[in-house]
C-alpha cells in the first residue's frame, strides 16, 4: 500500500504535464489530490502497522545479474518520515495556491520531488535508495532557479553542487561496500548482516556519513542551506527544511550507522579529546547548534534568520544520532519530524504571508509596518511557530530536543550544556525577529507612523488555503507535543529490529 505514495506522486506529474498550459487552478487541484492521496495511504498504513517489524512493501528483481532489487519496505522510522512528507506536501501546496506563472510545471517538479523523497524513505535496496535520492535533487534545482527570488540561480546551483558532491561520496562508499561484501546484493537487510572489516569501516563510515550529512546541514558543510532557503519559493523552502534536509539525516542513520557501526567507535588514540568519529561528529553537531543560533541572532534578512535556525535545529538531530542510546536516537528521529513541521510553518509565514505581500524581508523595513495590525493572523501564527521553535512545552520541539539532551547527557555532560546554550540563543533570535517584524511598538516603546497600515496600499488578506495550511502544521505540532507516544511507539521498537543488530552489538544501544 505504501508504494502508492510514490506512484501517486509520479502519476500526478504525468497528469499535470498533459493539462492545458494556462489552467493554473486545475494544476493546483490535481497536485492537491495527489498529495492528499499520499497522506491518506500513509495514515491507513500507520493504523495497521505492526510495531517493531520491517514490513515489505514491494519486492521485484530489477537487475538480477548485480543482485539489485526493487525492494520497498518500512519500519517505524520510515513510516514517521513518510508521514512527515505527506503533511509537508499538502501544506506546501496550500501555501503555493497563488502560483500562476507556469503553474503546471511548478507542481510537476514539486510532485516529482515529493515522489523522490517518498522513495528514499521506503527503499531498502541501496541502489534504489540512491536513485530516488538523485531524483529528489534534480527538481529542487529547477524549482529554485525558475520560481525563486533573491540570487535564485546562485542558490540553486550551490545547493545542487553540494548535493552532488555529497552524493558522489555516498556512491563511492556504497560501491565499495557492495564489492567488499562479495558483489552479490545491494539489499540493506543483507549488507547489515555482513561483517565489514574494521579497517574498511574506519574510512567508509565517515565518507558515507558526511556524504549524507552535507544535505542535513552538518557544520561546516551547511552553507548551502541558508542560501538555498532564501532563494527558494515558499513551498520549496518548506520542503527543503521540512523533508529534504531529513533525507541526509535519514541516510546517515539508515546507511552509514547501520552498515558501519564499528567505524563509529574504532579510531585510535585520543587527539584533542577526540577518540573516535563519534566524538568528532558529536562536536560538529554541537558547533552547528551554537553557530547556527548565533548567526541567526544577527541577521537582518527575516528569511536568513529562519534559514540559520534550521542549521541549528538540525544539529540536534545529528547530536541525537551520535548519542548511540535509545533516548537520544528516539529524540533524533522525533526531531526530524518536529523540525520538518515547525520549520515549514516558519518559512510559510516569512515567505508567503510576509514577503509576498510586503515585498521585503529586511527586518528594519518590516519594523516600520507594524504587521501585527496589518496582518494579525500572520503575527499570531509566527508567535505560535516561534514558541514551538523555542521548545515551549506542549509542542513537539520540546519533547524531541529534551530527549536528545537527555541522551547526550549520558554521553557528554559538557557538550550537552553547550547545546543547551544554543537553545537559549534560539530564544533570543526568535524573540528579536518576532518583535522587529510584528511588534515594533513593544521593542521601541513608540508606535510607528504606519501602525494602522497604509490606506494607499492595503496588504492582501491572508487566504483560506494559507489559514488551513497553518492550522494543519500547528495542530500537528501540538498533537505530537501533547501525546508524543503516537510517534515514539513507532520509532522506539524499530531500533530492536535485526537491521540494527550490528549497531546494538558494537555500541550497546
Amino acid at each position: 500500500m505504501l508504494a502508492w505514495t510514490i506512484y501517486s506522486s509520479f502519476i500526478g506529474v504525468a497528469v499535470l504535464m498533459l493539462l492545458p498550459r494556462n489552467n493554473a487552478r486545475l494544476a493546483r487541484i490535481f497536485a492537491m489530490l495527489a498529495a492528499v492521496f499520499g497522506l491518506a495511504i500513509t495514515l491507513l498504513a500507520a493504523f495497521s502497522f505492526k510495531r517493531g517489524e520491517i514490513q515489505t512493501v514491494a519486492l521485484v528483481p530489477w537487475i538480477p545479474s548485480l543482485g539489485i532489487e526493487y525492494r520497498l519496505a518500512a519500519d517505524g522510522i520510515s513510516l514517521t518520515l513518510v508521514l512527515l512528507t505527506g503533511l509537508a506536501a499538502i501544506a506546501g501546496i496550500l501555501f503555493s495556491w497563488n502560483i500562476e506563472h507556469r503553474a503546471k510545471e511548478f507542481f510537476a517538479f514539486y510532485l516529482a520531488l515529493i515522489g523522490g523523497v517518498y522513495g528514499v524513505f521506503l527503499s531498502f535496496d541501496l541502489f534504489l535508495l540512491f536513485v530516488f535520492y538523485e531524483i529528489a535533487i534534480i527538481p529542487k534545482y529547477f524549482i529554485i532557479a525558475i520560481w525563486g527570488s533573491t540570487r535564485k540561480e546562485y542558490g540553486a546551483m550551490k545547493l545542487a553542487l553540494y548535493s552532488f558532491v555529497g552524493s558522489a561520496m555516498v556512491l563511492i562508499g556504497l560501491v565499495a561496500a557492495y564489492v567488499v561484501a562479495g558483489s552479490k546484493t545491494m539489499s540493506l537487510l543483507e549488507l547489515a548482516k555482513f561483517p565489514f572489516p574494521p579497517s574498511f569501516q574506519l574510512w567508509a563510515f565517515p565518507l558515507v556519513f558526511v556524504g549524507f550529512a552535507i544535505l542535513a546541514g552538518l557544520w561546516p558543510f551547511h552553507t548551502w542551506a541558508p542560501t538555498g532557503h532564501v532563494a527558494a519559493p515558499t513551498a520549496a523552502s518548506m520542503l527543503l527544511a521540512g523533508v529534504v534536509m531529513k533525507l541526509g539525516a535519514y541516510g546517515a542513520l539508515r546507511v552509514a550507522m547501520t552498515l558501519f557501526p564499528q567505524g563509529l567507535e574504532a579510531w585510535g588514540p585520543t587527539v584533542l579529546g577526540l577518540a573516535s568519529w563519534r566524538d568528532v561528529f558529536s562536536l560538529l553537531a554541537v558547533i552547528g547548534i551554537v553557530y547556527g543560533a548565533m548567526v541567526a541572532l544577527v541577521q537582518k534578512d527575516f528569511k536568513f534568520v529562519i534559514g540559520y535556525s534550521s542549521v541549528s535545529h538540525m544539529g540536534f538531530v545529528l547530536l541525537g544520532l551520535m548519542t548511540l542510546n535509545v533516548t537520544g536516537l528516539n529524540g533524533a528521529v522525533l526531531q526530524m519530524f518536529s523540525h520538518g513541521i515547525i520549520a515549514g510553518l516558519l518559512f510559510a509565514v516569512v515567505g508567503r504571508m510576509v514577503y509576498d505581500r510586503t515585498h521585503t524581508r529586511d527586518l528594519s523595513e518590516l519594523h516600520q509596518m507594524n504587521l501585527n495590525q496589518a496582518m494579525p493572523f500572520a503575527a499570531v501564527t509566527f508567535v505560535i511557530a516561534g514558541m514551538a521553535s523555542m521548545g515551549l512545552p506542549g509542542f513537539s520541539g520540546f519533547v524531541s530536543e529534551l530527549q536528545v539532551l537527555i541522551g547526550a547527557w549520558q554521553v557528554s555532560p559538557t557538550l550537552t550544556v553547550v547545546a543547551g546554550g544554543g537553545i537559549l540563543i534560539g530564544v533570543a533570535y526568535t524573540l528579536r525577529a518576532m518583535l522587529q517584524a510584528f511588534f515594533p511598538e513593544y521593542e521601541s516603546g513608540v508606535v510607528p507612523a504606519m501602525a494602522h497600515g497604509n490606506p494607499q496600499s492595503p496588504l492582501e488578506p491572508i487566504t483560506i488555503p494559507e489559514r488551513l495550511g497553518a492550522v494543519i502544521l500547528i495542530g500537528t505540532s501540538l498533537l505530537i507535543g501533547l501525546y508524543p507516544r503516537l510517534l515514539l511507539d513507532l520509532i522506539g521498537p524499530s531500533f530492536e529490529s535485526p537491521l540494527f543488530q550490528g549497531l546494538r552489538k558494537v555500541c550497546g544501544i
